[in-house]
């Protein structure tokens, strides 16, 4: 079944939504268009289609840079001008707050950097031929690229020399970039084999799931004048660029910090409780990784810093026994825990900053910190350009 219908608002997941006796979640369009819609699904209260003809196009639809855009289940957006990306994303967010939260919001101009070129890790499939490429959306078959236009150049590299080695018996790679790069490798094969098929492409360390590696397991990046190390098994930001810009601003907004107690929950290998180090008076991160707490541990003494400690735990397991001035919240995608929520407001830290990855959860939390603190500022992060991710950063402070 396909009809004519007028393209209306953005919503998460990387669709647009429309109305003809009832809602219609489209794949493919810009808000405003006149678009031909092949219906997919048809449920009672909604349906999901995707556009086949652009009518009336937006002057927002660019032509895709990627040869294998809508193959690859990578990106979402590369046919929307990244200006229009950005307001759309800022819509979501809006929308979500409103709709979620029940509360009305004005954003702060959003944090934003390079569309394309930006990420320093990248998570790669291999195919049952051998061949490295993403996953097509939904499934599991492998779309082989020669290169990303998403990963810096340095990454590129090591994918196209990754395509001259025979990777059967591989499943996946993933690579990560800073003073060198290093792969985490998942595969049935023996460690030496694997280290057989990798030299000479560039790793100068090789990570397996079993935590054991061979030559360096990190890698080094700047973090605002900071030597930042992670190891493959650690999460970190992957756009990197616009992760320094918003750990900058972080660390301004909060000032002043003198004599501040920082409780950093979700704290990674440190990405905000490093630089927050040297301003305020303590800071205790709080990691359930023991491999980026351990990453955290080695950064804290590679700086010389004496006034940070790491503890591996869950958030959902920490419990706060002192008093902090401020604490900050990076929860993965579904957002922070009851128990993690209340035990922040029971604690009542003069300011509390959220750093989100999910517009719903983070509306859902924010209502819940409304009983007792006013949000200051609101504003969308675009992490991860071309693609329907939503990162939003709020400060709050105690009524």
């Amino acid at each position: 079944m396909s009809l004519i219908i007028k393209a209306q608002s953005p919503v998460y997941g990387g669709y647009v939504i429309a109305r003809d006796s009832g809602v219609i979640f489209i794949k493919g369009a810009v808000p405003d268009e006149v678009v031909e819609v092949s219906i997919s699904e048809k449920k009672r209260d909604y349906s999901i289609g995707a556009v086949t003809n652009v009518i009336e196009p937006s002057p927002y639809r660019i032509n895709p840079p990627c040869p294998v855009f809508g193959a690859c289940g990578g990106c979402h957006f590369q046919f929307i001008s990244y200006e229009r990306q950005v307001s759309m994303k800022e819509e979501i967010l809006l929308d979500s707050v409103s709709r979620i939260g029940k509360m009305e919001a004005q954003l702060s101009p959003a944090l934003t950097d390079r569309d394309y070129n930006y990420r320093y890790r990248g998570q790669f499939k291999i195919s049952r031929e051998g061949k490295t490429g993403f996953y097509k959306e939904g499934t599991r078959d492998v779309v082989p690229v020669e290169e990303c236009p998403l990963m810096i150049k340095e990454l590129n590299l090591i994918v196209r020399e990754l395509n001259n080695r025979k990777l059967s018996g591989i499943k996946e790679i993933h690579i990560s970039c800073g003073d060198t790069a290093n792969a985490l490798i998942k595969s049935r094969l023996a460690a030496e084999d694997i280290e057989e098929i990798m030299s000479g492409v560039g790793f100068s360390g090789i990570a397996f799931e079993t935590g054991e590696s061979t030559g360096r397991d990190y890698i080094r990046l700047d973090l605002n004048g900071l030597q930042y190390t992670v190891t493959p098994w650690s999460f970190f930001q992957a756009h990197w660029n616009l992760n320094r810009k918003v750990v900058e601003l972080i660390v301004n907004e909060l000032q002043p910090l003198e004599n501040m107690r920082v409780l950093d929950l979700y704290a990674g290998a440190g990405n905000f409780s490093l630089p927050l180090a040297a301003y305020a008076s303590q800071v205790v991160a709080v990691e359930e990784s023991r491999y980026a707490a351990d990453d955290g541990q080695r950064n804290v003494k590679l700086n010389n810093i004496k006034n940070c400690r790491f503890i591996n735990s869950s958030a959902e397991k920490y419990r706060i026994h002192e008093k902090f001035d401020i604490v900050l919240l990076d929860p993965p995608r579904p957002g922070l825990h009851p128990d993690v929520a209340r035990k922040v407001l029971d604690a009542s830290p003069g300011k509390v900053v959220y750093i989100s990855c999910n517009p719903a959860t983070l509306a859902r939390d924010l209502k819940k910190f409304s009983e007792r603190y006013n949000v200051d500022s609101l504003r969308m992060i675009d992490f991860f350009p071309n693609t329907y991710h939503v990162e939003a950063l709020a400060f709050m402070s105690l009524n």
